[in-house]
Formats: structure tokens, sequence, C-alpha cells
């Protein structure tokens, strides 16, 4: 381990492309995952908004709750 021998200039400068290269593939990556949960939280968010509300109301003193649909009309 004591013979250390000097690495040639043109080794580490092609080591250092290597390793800015694989820098900026991983910086596209984290942008390309960034882009793609934001785009899946909007997809979700969308998907959950295409569901119909039910409101539900009450109407007597008893405690029975009623189902008011859209149309109008109350389901016991």
């Amino acid at each position: 381990m004591d013979d250390h021998k000097d690495v040639p200039y043109i080794v580490h400068e092609s080591i250092m492309a290597r390793m800015e290269r694989t820098i900026r593939r991983l910086w596209i990556l984290c942008i390309v995952l960034i882009i793609l949960l934001a785009g899946t939280n909007a997809a979700w968010i969308v998907y959950e908004n295409s569901f119909e509300d039910i409101v539900v109301t009450q109407d007597n003193a008893d405690g029975y709750n009623n189902y008011v649909g859209n149309d109008g009309d109350i389901t016991n």
C-alpha cells in the first residue's frame, strides 16, 4: 500500500466527465419524479372530486337521518 503512483491527468479528466454526466442524469431524474408526483396528486384530486356528495339532514325530533339525493327524493 505504500507504493503510491500518480494518476495521469487524462484519467482524472475522464472520471470527472463521467461524474458530471451522472450528476446531470440524477438531477433530470429528480425533476421528472417531482413532476410525476404532482401529476399523480392532481389526478387523484380530480378522481375524488368526480363523486357525488350525499347530504344528510335530520328532519324530525326522533333522530332518524334521511339521505337527500340530487333529485330531491328522501330515502329513509
